[in-house]
């Protein structure tokens, strides 16, 4: 691994939440997909993104601003998966699993800025 970013435990937990969601979202009705469904896949694809992005910038201050983005896009995830398991197009269980991986991430970009 040669950038700053892949040797996160934060980016790469982001990267495995990128997945487990996606498999989430492609399930949600066709009628959803485009905008529920992309909306969700994006927010969760900011997460990693952004970390990504803010480990290559020169300054803290620049680097804490893509922490903070890429922290407000797991807040939006979640949000999401709620408005999902509302519908009943994501299980409680489910739900809750990917709420905790996403409480964990907004935790670890939490230590980030804190430094």
């Amino acid at each position: 691994m040669g950038f700053k970013f892949e040797k996160l435990d934060v980016w790469q937990k982001a990267v495995g939440l990128y997945a487990e969601v996606c498999h989430t979202a492609n399930r949600i009705p066709r009628m959803e997909q485009s905008s529920l469904g992309d909306q969700t896949r994006r927010a969760t694809l900011s997460v990693s993104t952004n970390i990504a992005e803010g480990t290559g910038r020169d300054g803290l201050k620049e680097a804490r601003y893509f922490y903070n983005v890429a922290k407000g896009s797991v807040y939006e995830v979640v949000s999401l998966l709620y408005v999902m398991r509302e519908r009943h197009y994501v299980q409680d269980a489910e739900y809750e699993h990917l709420y905790a991986r996403c409480d964990e991430i907004a935790r670890m970009l939490s230590g980030l800025l804190a430094r």
